[in-house]
């Protein structure tokens, strides 16, 4: 039966296990939007993972949505993640990166000259986020204009090339969570009209656009997306057919020979199977796709490897404990105890909560 810890290939990408690392957002960017010596460090403590994704990281500007959020859009970011990815290749590990616009879950004090977040809608998001000030209300959004769009898919697929001349192994287009893309994909967000608005399709039409870009770009078999059909989280309410909809994304994906789908189940961070909701169908998409398939929300270790033993799935993305066990796979494998992840430090400061959690050898 095959394990969590058995290698697999996913697209162009050999994997010495199945265990991989949710991208998780930390808030230590330092000068400049670029990660630092303390982001190299809490990598390079996580290279025993399979897969690294890193956390979410804005493709220009205007992607920002929270304070001290390192982007891939100038010389200087990526020369400070070639740091991140040299020293996660020389301890044996493979790391992709998360592209990220945030649309409209942003506010006017972190966008450039004070500028309205954008989105497919002019309606804000009944949501909060992070700036210099505290947990604030997000800014309401501009509607990108049709003609808009174009230039963005462009600053997706530089976002790309960005991440390959930083030495990424490649990248996961971040199309869940109710950020930009989604906020185009759903219609109880997206009320536009014309080419990117109304049916599935027009919806579809942008993440499709961006998909095919980066993969043109860098190739199928390095890039992979995270989707979240189910979810509610940064205020938007589920599309009205989320299965016909993911079904028609997915359906598309697989037509671009992508590395794999990341797919969040249920509601982020909460359950899997949300009792409002009507039930879901993820082994209809997995069938529909072709590359691999990961999956995430709060898996355990026995849930992981009946998930990747039935073949239901080809990995599993843990998030927090990845967060206070930089050696997860190690305790997973032998089924140690796992440190307690210290909440009051998860979001900014320093090397506290940072880098500073104990592995089993330590220990």
């Amino acid at each position: 039966m095959t394990t969590l810890f058995d290698p697999i290939t996913i697209g162009n990408i050999a994997l010495a296990n199945r265990v991989a690392m949710a991208p998780l957002t930390r808030n230590r960017a330092i000068d400049g939007q670029k990660p630092g010596p303390l982001t190299v460090e809490y990598y390079r403590q996580r290279a025993s993972a399979g897969l690294i994704i890193s956390e979410a990281s804005p493709i220009n500007p205007m992607a920002h949505g929270y304070i001290d959020t390192p982007g891939i859009y100038t010389a200087e970011q990526i020369a400070a993640w070639r740091e991140v990815t040299d020293a996660v290749h020389e301890a044996g590990g493979r790391i992709v990166i998360q592209l990220w616009h945030v649309g409209r879950i942003s506010h006017t004090s972190l966008l450039p000259g004070g500028a309205q977040p954008v989105s497919s809608t002019n309606r804000a998001a009944e949501a909060k986020t992070f700036n210099r000030d505290g947990l604030v209300p997000v800014s309401a959004p501009r509607a990108l204009r049709d003609d808009e769009l174009p230039g963005l898919v462009e600053d997706y697929r530089r976002a790309a090339r960005n991440a390959m001349a930083a030495g990424f192994d490649g990248v996961e287009i971040h199309a869940a969570n109710n950020y930009l893309l989604e906020q185009f994909l759903r219609d109880s967000v997206n009320d536009r009209e014309g080419p990117y608005g109304g049916s599935i399709a027009n919806r579809a039409r942008l993440l499709l656009e961006v998909a095919t870009a980066i993969a043109d770009e860098i190739g199928g078999g390095r890039t992979g997306i995270r989707l979240s059909p189910m979810t509610t989280v940064n205020g938007a309410p589920r599309d009205s057919d989320p299965q016909a909809l993911y079904g028609y994304v997915v359906e598309h994906l697989a037509q671009l020979s992508l590395a794999y789908v990341h797919i969040i189940e249920g509601e982020t961070g909460g359950v899997r199977y949300p009792a409002d909701a009507k039930p879901f169908d993820y082994a209809a998409l997995r069938r529909a796709f072709s590359g691999a398939w990961m999956v995430n929300n709060g898996y355990t270790r026995s849930e992981g490897q009946e998930v990747v033993g039935s073949g239901k799935a080809d990995l599993v993305a843990f998030g927090r404990p990845f967060i206070a066990n930089p050696d997860l796979v190690r305790r997973l494998h032998d089924n140690a105890p796992l440190n307690e992840v210290r909440a009051d430090r998860l979001y900014g400061g320093g090397a506290d909560g940072y880098t500073d959690y104990p592995t089993l050898a330590a220990a």
